[in-house]
C-alpha cells in the first residue's frame, strides 16, 4: 500500500512516501526549486517520490496534509476577535490570503495535482487531513526504534497547539495534554531571534550559535517579565510584550525597553547584549525543556523519549536533556520541522486510520535520513561532459581501487583543502550528514573563518559541526549516546582541551573567537561543545570510510562537516547545484561519486550580474 505524505503552504514544504509502513522516500521542495524553505505545493518532491519508487499517481491509496487549515483558521479568527482592535493591519494582509487559497486549501490541492498528473480531480487518490501536531508526533515515534515511548512536540504552533505531549505504544499513539497558542516556546525563541536580527523560521539556530558568546544576564527578566513558568513546565507569555499574535512584528517597543536596546539592524555588529540576550533565552528554553520532561517521565515512566517540532532542532537544549533528564533513551526527528510533518502524517494513517502493526526497527526507520535523490555515475560523467568540467575518475571496483580513492581525498583534508563531497541519496531534514557536505579539516586554526567568510558567506561566530568515527567518539566528546543526526550537543572531551593561558581567558564576545581550544579548533565552540554526527559503516559506508582514511593518516578520526550551500541557498540536489556552488565559492576540490575536480584546472566562471542576488542572505 503506498501512501503520499505532504506538508506545504506554509514553511519549508515536502512530500515523502510509504510503501507498507516504511519509509522510502522523502524531499523538500526547496531542494529541486532552489527556493529556500519554498512553503509551495511539493511537486517536485511528489514527483520525485514516485518516480524514485517507479509508481504513478493513480497507485497511491491516499494523499495525507500534516495539518487542518479549517481549525487554523478558526485559531486565526478567534486570535484577531480576542485581541481587537490590535492587529487591523495584519488581518486585512492576511485575510485575502486565507480566503483565496488556505481556506479552500483542499480544492486548490486537488486542483493542483490534477493539472500536474493531467489527471480528472475524482481520479485522483483520495485526500486526508492529519492534525498539526498528531503529524509531529506520527514523525517522532513511528520511525523511533523504541516499542514505547513518551513523545514530546515543541514548535511555533500548529492549529492551536504549540506544546504536546503524546503516548505511543505499538501501533497506537495517545494525546495527553498540549500548550494552547499564543503560549509557545517555539514563537518566544522566535521573538528573540528577531530581537537579534535575525531571520524567524530560519534564524533561530544563529540565536543558538551566538549564545555561547554571552553570558544569561537576563534569565531573571525574562523569568519575571516574559513568561510565567510553573514548577511542572506549563507557562504562559506576557502578551503585553509580544506583537505576533495580532501584528506583523513579534515584538514590540517594551520588549526592547526591558533589555534597553532596540531590536538590532541585520547585518551590524554584534553588540554585547544581544550576546548576553542570546545566552539568557537558550538557558530559560533549556530549563523549559528539562521541566516539561520530567512532568512527562512522571506521568509515563516510560524510558524512552521521542521528539518533534522546530524546538526539537535545538541541539544544545537536547544534549542536556540526555545529559540531565529523566530518560535513558531519546530518539529525535531528523527532520523535525514542517518538513517532517509530511512522513508523519503518512504513517500516521498507516498505523492509526488503517490499523496496521508497527515492529520498531532497532537502529529506526529513517534510513539514516538519506531518502532523496541519487546519481548515478553516468549521470554525473554526462552533466561534467556537458560543460567541459576536467575531472579525475576514480575505479572503486576493487578494494585496492577503493582504498586509493578514499586516502586521495582523505589527503586533500589532512592539506588544509576544503572539499565539496556529494555521494548518494540526498539527506532529508535541515542537517547535511556526509552525503551533501562541505568537508574540511578539524585541526585546522584558520578552517572556520575561511568556510564561514570565503565559502559559506555567512556570519564569522557561526560554529561548525564534527563527524567523528562512532568507534572514537568519546576519545574526543563527553557524549553518553551516539548523534547519527548531528541533534546532540556534546562537550570537548578533557583530553583534547588545550590549557589557555590567563590573557585568553580573559575574551569576550566575538573576541573568544581567537582562542584555540582544543586539538580540533575548527569544530569546537567558544564554549567547548560541539554539535556532534557519530558515523558507522553501517550508517554511511562511503562516508565512514572516508574519515576512516583520514583518521589513518592523520590519527584524528574527526573531520569538519558543514550543508553543501552558501547563505541562503538550500543544500545542493544535484551535481549542476553542487558544480555551480563548488565554483561560486573558494571550495578547492570537488567530489561527485568517483569523481574527483580540482578548482585550478576548471575553466573561467561567468555569470550575469552577482549570483548572490538569487538568494535572502539572511
Amino acid at each position: 500500500m503506498n501512501i503520499l505524505g505532504l506538508s506545504a503552504f506554509y514553511h519549508d514544504s515536502a512530500a515523502a512516501l510509504i510503501q507498507d509502513g516504511v519509509i522510502v522516500a522523502a524531499a523538500q521542495e526547496e531542494r529541486f526549486s532552489r527556493k529556500k524553505f519554498d512553503p509551495n505545493m511539493p511537486l517536485r518532491s511528489i514527483q520525485f517520490c514516485l518516480e524514485k519508487s517507479k509508481l504513478q499517481i493513480q497507485d497511491i491509496e491516499a494523499l495525507v496534509f500534516y495539518d487542518k487549515p479549517l481549525i487554523k483558521f478558526e485559531r486565526l479568527l478567534e486570535t484577531y476577535f480576542s485581541f481587537s482592535p490590535r492587529g487591523l493591519k495584519s488581518f486585512i494582509k492576511s485575510m485575502p490570503i486565507w480566503l483565496k487559497q488556505k481556506l479552500f486549501l483542499k480544492n486548490l490541492i486537488r486542483k493542483q495535482l490534477s493539472e500536474k498528473f493531467k489527471l480528472d480531480i475524482d481520479d485522483l487518490p483520495q485526500l486526508c487531513f492529519a492534525e498539526h501536531h498528531e503529524s509531529h508526533a506520527a514523525s517522532a515515534y513511528y520511525p523511533s526504534p523504541y516499542d514505547n515511548a513518551a513523545v514530546l512536540c515543541l514548535d511555533g504552533v500548529g492549529e492551536w497547539a504549540t506544546t504536546s505531549a503524546w503516548l505511543g505504544q505499538g501501533n497506537k499513539l495517545a494525546p495527553l495534554w498540549e500548550i494552547d497558542f499564543p503560549h509557545s516556546l517555539g514563537l518566544l525563541y522566535s521573538a528573540f531571534t528577531y530581537y537579534a536580527g535575525f531571520s524567524v523560521n530560519s534564524g533561530e539556530y544563529k540565536l543558538m550559535g551566538l549564545a555561547p558568546y554571552g553570558e544569561p544576564k537576563y534569565v531573571s527578566t525574562i523569568l519575571d517579565n516574559l513568561i510565567d513558568l510553573k514548577d511542572d513546565g506549563s507557562f504562559r507569555l506576557n502578551m503585553k510584550y509580544f506583537d505576533f499574535a495580532t501584528g506583523l512584528k513579534m515584538t514590540n517597543n517594551k520588549f526592547g525597553r526591558l533589555f534597553g536596546m532596540r531590536k538590532r539592524d541585520p547585518e551590524s555588529d554584534f553588540s554585547q547584549v544581544y550576546m548576553d540576550v542570546a545566552a539568557s533565552i537558550q538557558r530559560v528554553t533549556e530549563e523549559i525543556v528539562l521541566r516539561l520532561a520530567h512532568t512527562l517521565y512522571d506521568q509515563t515512566k516510560s524510558a524512552n523519549l521521542c521528539m518533534a517540532g522546530g524546538v526539537a532542532l535545538n541541539c544544545v537544549a537536547n544534549g542536556k536533556l540526555l545529559r540531565e533528564g529523566p530518560f535513558r533513551n531519546i530518539w529525535i526527528q531528523p527532520a523535525a520541522g514542517d518538513s517532517g510533518g509530511a512522513i508523519g502524517a503518512a504513517l500516521q494513517y498507516w498505523h492509526f486510520y488503517k490499523e496496521k502493526e508497527r515492529k520498531a526497527n532497532p537502529v529506526d526507520g529513517m534510513n539514516g535520513s538519506y531518502l532523496g535523490p541519487d546519481y548515478s555515475d553516468d549521470e554525473i560523467e554526462l552533466y561534467l561532459d556537458s560543460i567541459k568540467a576536467p575531472y579525475e575518475k576514480f575505479s572503486t571496483k576493487t578494494k585496492l581501487d577503493e582504498q586509493a580513492f578514499y586516502r586521495y581525498v582523505a589527503n586533500l583534508l589532512s592539506q588544509q583543502k576544503v572539499v565539496g563531497w556529494f555521494q548518494g541519496r540526498m539527506e532529508f531534514g535541515p542537517r547535511a550528514l556526509g552525503n551533501r557536505s562541505i568537508l574540511g579539516d578539524p585541526r585546522g586554526q584558520d578552517t572556520q573563518t575561511l568556510v564561514n567568510l570565503k565559502i559559506k558567506f555567512r556570519e564569522s561566530f557561526r560554529p561548525f559541526a564534527p563527524s567523528v568515527l562512532e568507534s572514537r567518539a568519546r576519545d574526543y566528546f563527553d557524549l553518553p549516546k551516539p548523534s547519527p543526526y548531528m541533534l546532540l550537543v556534546a562537550e570537548i572531551h578533557d583530553s583534547q582541551k588545550v590549557e589557555l593561558k590567563e590573557s585568553e581567558n580573559k575574551h569576550t564576545g566575538i573576541d573568544k573567537l581567537k582562542v584555540v581550544r582544543s586539538t580540533i579548533p575548527a569544530v569546537t565552540h567558544v564554549d567547548c561543545s560541539a554539535r556532534v554526527q557519530t558515523v558507522n559503516e553501517k550508517s554511511n559506508e562511503k562516508y565512514y570510510k572516508l574519515i576512516k582514511a583520514f583518521e589513518q593518516q592523520t590519527a584524528c578520526p574527526v573531520i569538519l562537516n558543514t550543508s553543501f550551500n552558501v547563505r541562503g541557498e538550500p543544500i545542493v540536489c544535484s551535481p549542476l547545484d553542487a558544480y555551480q556552488c563548488f565554483m561560486r565559492t573558494r571550495i578547492d576540490y570537488l567530489v561527485l561519486g568517483n569523481y574527483v575536480l580540482d578548482k585550478r584546472e576548471q575553466p573561467d566562471w561567468q555569470e550575469e550580474g552577482d549570483w548572490r542576488d538569487e538568494f535572502e542572505l539572511d
